[in-house]
């Protein structure tokens, strides 16, 4: 039987927490406060960890000198990284909705699914068609531009032509 008398901590890669006046590290997020650059007043950005952009930056409130910023707080903050990672959110379904299209279509009596998705590769951007039936079983896939316009008019017409490469 072996017995340990010393912890061993696993090594984290999660940075300390931070909670400052003007800076706030914690939950995966860093708030920010900092001088606005458009006026007299402050700004507060929230950063993702491992972002290298602001998720969200606004407004700050000044304090009651009204010279220096309020300091952020722990409701501030979780009102903060709520809001940002609602925003991060909203900007990955609207990422998902342009890269990825779906539509209906029926040839014959037959109901196909049709699908594009884009892939926004830095080399090589292209987009892969593809048909399946309500089975789920792939009727074609071809790969297309990633600028291809899917539509119910351009499906019908890739099905009407047996699948081939659009044109």
């Amino acid at each position: 039987m072996t017995t340990h008398t010393e912890f061993d901590a696993e090594p984290t890669d999660q940075p300390e927490t931070i909670m400052e006046a003007k800076l706030w590290v914690n939950k995966g997020w860093t708030a920010r406060v900092i001088k606005n650059e458009d006026d007299d007043g402050w700004a507060v950005q929230m950063i993702k960890d491992g972002e290298p952009e602001p998720a969200l930056v606004g407004p700050w409130t000044m304090g009651r000198d009204k010279k220096n910023p309020k300091p952020l707080d722990v409701n501030a903050f979780n009102t903060l990284v709520k809001t940002a990672s609602e925003v991060v959110r909203r900007h990955e379904q609207h990422m998902h909705a342009l890269l990825h299209k779906k539509l209906m279509i029926t040839v014959g009596h037959q109901q196909i699914q049709i699908s594009l998705d884009i892939v926004p590769d830095e080399d090589e951007p292209h987009a892969v068609l593809s048909a399946h039936d309500l089975d789920g079983e792939q009727l074609a896939q071809v790969k297309v531009s990633a600028a291809f316009k899917l539509n119910s008019s351009s499906a019908h017409t890739w099905a009407e032509n047996d699948y081939r490469k659009p044109g």
